[in-house]
């Protein structure tokens, strides 16, 4: 006997479904096939997995029900920023480094810890900083393109077409 997987697992107009999402979708359809009777080996095909896990997630649900199998929120410790204050870090780094003090228009880490910690009263470490940029702010990293300042695009553009095809060798 063949399994599907669910329609909200295989449906190509839905967005995809993020690891934590798509192991909960397994041990729901997993559930399924429980009160479907069917056996743990074929369950563990039908949604890929080890047979290990299929046992493991029905010694749960026997336990607590399907409730036992669903996804629980993360556990650690609370961010130290709430979402007023990464708002609040949002608009002053919208404003640029320039308006903060900073010579150059380009955030560091140090730079936007100084911010937060102005902004917030909160001092954040480097990977704190980090995981507010890239997790909570969404920005990525951006390296600035190393240029001279007195490059001249036109004097260049000239060199390319009439100086490198006379000092070039061969065709």
């Amino acid at each position: 006997m063949a399994y599907q997987p669910s329609p909200s697992l295989a449906d190509p107009s839905l967005p995809p479904l993020s690891r934590p999402q798509l192991a909960e979708a397994r041990r729901v359809r997993a559930v399924e096939l429980f009160e479907d009777g069917v056996s743990n080996a074929e369950i563990a095909r039908a949604v890929g997995v080890c047979a290990e896990s299929v046992r493991r997630w029905r010694r749960m649900w026997e336990q607590g029900g399907v409730s036992a199998l669903r996804r629980r929120a993360a556990i650690g410790c609370p961010p130290k920023l709430d979402d007023t204050q990464v708002e609040a870090v949002r608009a002053a780094l919208e404003q640029g480094a320039r308006a903060h003090g900073f010579e150059a228009d380009l955030w560091t880490l140090e730079r936007v810890g100084a911010v937060v910690t102005r902004a917030t009263g909160v001092v954040l470490s480097r990977a704190s900083v980090w995981r507010l940029l890239t997790g909570r702010l969404g920005w990525s990293l951006q390296r600035p393109e190393r240029r001279a300042v007195e490059r001249n695009e036109s004097e260049i553009a000239r060199w390319i077409a009439h100086e490198w095809p006379r000092i070039k060798k061969g065709p």
